[in-house]
């Protein structure tokens, strides 16, 4: 331990407090009339509804895991003993963000609606620091989460020699992570099943068939969309971006101390403490990125947009200028090089996030094309959105690759062309990108809060002029809701790569657990105990002339597609049900469309809950099963290769989705706002099924894709054991 280690916990308690301060001030806020809140009160009853009955499957789930974890941890022995005990509390503290997250953006929406009756800048303050909430929430209860473990860890793991402890503690709490994963990929894609079911329903039967407004009081499946807003995109996401926001700082904090192993315990020490001080610095320049963002009246949606982009610039300056004085004063070696993998990250996340919004903003071409094709019919919409998202992973690969090799040479420069010192600036590249992420996440949760208003608005009938606010409020938000999945994205592939590293390190482990004390390569024997990673995958013959690598490229490669076809085909289920009780209480309840009589909203939200919760198990077991059955049937190759070709084609892939989706999405936004006809139009109509049909590529398959990857790696990690002692082949 250290006495800078406790700037960490300090930093998460400081965040806490200002989510708290934001809550209470957004609930201080006029709440609107009655209908408002009546409207309110509906969505957040059905949000919680939801959210107790998908907790109650996840336990069960969680349960069953942590009892499989325990039989490997104290009967098998094949790894640590506190993996059973943290897979929960992480499980436990991804769900617990969720909750406040939700909690917070149920009780903004009509705050945010009413305060886009006064001004555009005043409902822009409430919706963001609303969502600030939740950003500052996920940041403060993961670095807790870590500090705890951190603290516990080095108190009970008692090795005489200090270099072997910190290999310990971190080799340990990177197992961690599989409890924010697994909870993770319950709320993506159970939320977006849940909300995107209702969200079809309620477009094609309201606004297609029936020919009413988005968000009318007269369409059955209204309330259930609202709902799904926050269950997707605020509860959802996240629990994804805790998840990715983690794993990233004990993937680095793992390879540092593996890196830096022979510098002397000091420098290991301050290695594994750099990527976590970054998170924690990152913490205190969100919050100051908070209060730079403000707009003027009448602004256009690139106005709004650079607002929301001043906050995150101005976080940025800080991590830039923090983190370089950080490195230097741990004394970390080549700090340079480091400092330039870190701005390496900070950059690729920008990039990433210009490129997202170029390709889905209704402010620009690409977009606007996409909803010029509306006039020839729904066709065309659906076949140049599918172009656009497929031309849109250019930009966000070539950035993820470009960053991955400039951030791997400046950490190797000057270390002798160390490999493991490479990927630590990988991986430190990272927590860059994500060291902003109380800023970044806000932006992103700020979207179905405006969502939300737009629709209580609506619903409440408060006029056009409030209409129009939160229209550009929501427009705005779908954009920077692709721009966090891009994050999202970008952050879990250079985190799977890193934890890919960290699996061939703990293959060494487990054959020195095992009992082994030498490799064999080309017939010399190599003490386990100073094997590099080279040399680990030289004496597994790791190459792609390996049918064993090949076979697991293949099948990590296949596992994306099936994984998206099985959630694409769930939300088309759930949404089938949706559109025919839609439907059916257009036709047998009388008095619906002339207002007199009041839909059964409750029985839409009921099918999407129970639609969410029985779809969403089959995708979690293929991402815990996978690993496990690919170690024992090929062993550390088709491991390797498995998660290779799940993660080259699960990047790609998720990209495609949800730019995709976004673009459709904004199509249908920038026809709303008057283009080709406007609201009610034949070009608006033909936007609305290409919207529906990127609905689940953008809010299930594609934003869930980059926690599978990372699931899949971190139980490749655990499991290691069992590939290495029990493999057939």
């Amino acid at each position: 331990m250290t006495g800078i280690f406790w700037f960490v916990p300090l930093a998460a308690i400081i965040a806490l407090c200002f989510a708290r301060y934001f809550f209470t001030t957004m609930k201080k806020t006029h709440e609107g009339n009655a209908t408002m809140i009546a409207i309110a009160s509906r969505v957040r009853e059905g949000a919680m509804a939801y959210l107790k009955q998908q907790y109650k499957v996840v336990f069960v789930v969680f349960l069953v895991v942590g009892l499989m974890l325990a039989f490997f941890a104290y009967v098998v022995e094949i790894q640590n003993r506190w993996v059973p005990l943290a897979f929960m509390t992480a499980g436990f503290c991804s769900a617990l963000a969720g909750f406040f997250g939700m909690r917070t953006a149920t009780a903004a929406s009509s705050r945010t609606a009413h305060a886009a009756s006064n001004s555009l800048n005043a409902g822009l303050r409430v919706a963001f620091r609303s969502g600030a909430v939740m950003g500052l929430v996920v940041v403060g209860l993961a670095l807790l989460d870590y500090s705890f473990w951190y603290f516990i860890l080095n108190w009970f793991i008692d090795l005489a020699k200090p270099s072997a402890k910190i290999l310990a503690v971190t080799s340990t709490m990177l197992t961690f992570a599989v409890g924010a994963s697994l909870q993770a990929l319950f709320a993506r894609v159970g939320g977006g099943i849940f909300t995107k079911a209702a969200d079809v329903g309620a477009d094609l039967v309201g606004k297609v068939e029936a020919g009413i407004p988005e968000d009318d009081i007269r369409n059955p499946a209204v309330i259930a969309d609202n709902v799904g807003d926050n269950v997707g995109d605020v509860a959802g996401m996240g629990a994804d971006l805790y998840e990715s926001y983690s794993g990233s700082i004990l993937a680095a904090a793992s390879l540092g101390a593996v890196a830096f192993r022979h510098m002397g315990a000091i420098t290991q020490l301050h290695a594994v403490l750099t990527p976590v001080l970054i998170c924690a610095l990152g913490v205190l320049a969100s919050i100051v990125g908070v209060f730079f963002v403000k707009t003027e009246e009448n602004s256009s949606s690139l106005d709004l947009l650079r607002s929301l982009f001043k906050g995150i610039k101005v976080s940025s300056i800080i991590i830039c200028v923090g983190s370089y004085l950080i490195l230097k004063l741990l004394g970390i070696p080549n700090a340079i090089g480091i400092w330039g993998s870190i701005m390496v990250g900070l950059l690729m996340g920008m990039l990433i996030g210009e490129a997202t919004e170029y390709f889905t903003s209704q402010a620009h071409k690409p977009t606007k094309k996409i909803a010029e094709y509306a006039n020839t019919g729904a066709a065309t919409v659906v076949i140049a959105g599918f172009g656009n998202g497929m031309i849109s992973t250019l930009l966000p690969v070539l950035a993820v690759t470009l960053g991955m090799i400039c951030s791997y040479h400046l950490a190797v420069h000057g270390s002798d062309g160390n490999t493991t010192m490479g990927l630590y600036g990988v991986a430190i590249s990272a927590v860059g990108m994500l060291s902003t992420l109380g800023i970044t996440l806000a932006t992103d949760a700020y979207g179905p809060i405006a969502d939300n208003a737009g629709g209580n608005a609506e619903m409440s009938k408060l006029g056009a002029h409030v209409r129009a606010r939160t229209d550009a409020l929501d427009a705005l938000g779908n954009t920077t809701a692709a721009t966090g999945k891009g994050f999202a994205i970008g952050s879990a592939a250079l985190t799977a790569l890193a934890l890919i590293a960290s699996y061939v390190e703990g293959v060494k482990l487990a054959l020195i657990n095992a009992g082994g004390k030498y490799i064999v390569i080309n017939g010399v024997n190599i003490a386990l105990k100073k094997a590099t990673m080279s040399n680990v995958l030289h004496a597994y013959d790791v190459n792609l002339l390996n049918p064993k690598v090949m076979i697991g490229m293949f099948i990590g490669s296949m596992l994306t597609f099936l994984f998206c076809g099985l959630t694409v085909n769930s939300v088309g289920r759930a949404a089938a049900k949706m559109v025919t009780e839609v439907r059916r209480q257009f036709h047998e309840i009388k008095g619906i469309m002339s207002g007199e009589t009041v839909p059964d909203y409750t029985r839409c939200v009921t099918i999407a809950t129970s639609a969410a919760q029985r779809e969403m198990l089959f995708p979690a077991i293929i991402a815990i099963v996978s690993p496990i059955v690919v170690g024992l049937l090929f062993g550390i190759p088709g491991v390797l290769g498995l998660l290779g070709g799940a993660l080259s084609s699960g990047f790609v892939l998720a990209v495609f989705l949800s730019n995709a989706g976004g673009s459709w999405d904004n199509a249908k936004k920038y026809i709303e706002e008057g283009a080709y006809g406007g609201k009610g139009s034949d070009a608006h109509k033909a936007t609305v099924v290409g919207d529906t049909v990127g609905d689940p590529f953008k809010d299930t398959a594609g934003p869930s894709l980059n926690i599978l990857i990372k699931l899949m790696t971190i139980m490749s990690v655990i499991t290691v054991g069992l590939a290495v002692s029990y493999s057939l082949f």
